[in-house]
């Protein structure tokens, strides 16, 4: 029986019946998980939004419940794997969507109930509908082989952004109070955005936002670049051996 739930909760072979019972069963996670997001968009307390919120959490409790049970299935770590489980990073996930509506908090602290926005994450199960997809596959590949060359475009993003913030915040300490407005204002330039919210008045705060702009347009065309030759590349490959199977 413990074996059934994890294949339905976690993994099952794709040339197995359950695998099928494992997507009914993300797909509805799936709603759910969204049902129990819409409440935040509204200001209003709203009945049926705190029915929702019950039927949402008791479907939540469930899941974690039965995830816990299968802990040793999943951590391979006998008993300890029931202690080592809570700890996990979807676990916790799972923990911070059910406590905000388990208990009464204070009003103040209302923003608590954001973390439920993370279960979100668990809708990209719903990829695994189109695990048959060889488009799917073929994009996936690419973030694969290409995940140096992508992370190497982040970290150049990254440091540009460190320089050119520190630079103006030193250059115009009256304009940016904070740090952290200095690497906001970077960060909104970098990605051509700006915002104008902010912006450096001297000179030579104008020219590093015109370096920022410029910089920016290359950084974000790289690793739409990359993913494209990327992609590409892949769809020849698959294309290559589809002709040396029909050969």
């Amino acid at each position: 029986m413990k074996k059934k739930l994890f294949a339905l909760l976690e993994v099952a072979d794709e040339n197995n019946k359950t695998s099928l019972i494992y997507d009914f069963y993300d797909i509805f996670m799936m709603v759910v998980i969204v049902l129990s997001i819409i409440p935040l968009a509204f200001k209003e307390e709203i009945p049926l939004f705190l029915w929702i919120d019950r039927i949402a959490v008791s479907v939540f409790i469930v899941d974690y419940a039965l995830r816990l049970f299968t802990a040793d299935l999943k951590l391979k770590k006998g008993v300890k794997s029931y202690f080592i489980y809570p700890f996990t990073p979807m676990a916790i996930v799972d923990l911070l969507s059910i406590l905000p509506s388990l208990f009464m908090i204070n009003p103040g602290l209302r923003l608590l109930r954001i973390t439920r926005l993370m279960r979100t994450l668990r809708i990209f199960r719903i990829f695994k509908v189109f695990r048959y997809s060889r488009h799917v596959a073929i994009l996936v590949e690419v973030f694969r082989r290409q995940k140096d060359s992508l992370m190497a475009v982040f970290w150049l993003a990254l440091v540009y952004i460190l320089i050119s913030s520190l630079v103006v915040f030193n250059v115009e300490p009256e304009t940016f109070e904070t740090f952290f407005d200095a690497f906001y204002w970077a960060t909104v330039s970098l990605t051509t955005v700006g915002y104008g919210d902010i912006y450096p008045t001297s000179m030579a705060g104008q020219m590093v936002t015109m370096v920022s702009s410029i910089m920016g347009i290359a950084v974000v065309a790289l690793p739409a670049s990359i993913i494209t030759a990327g992609y590409m590349e892949e769809l020849q490959e698959d294309k290559e051996l589809e002709n040396k199977k029909e050969d």
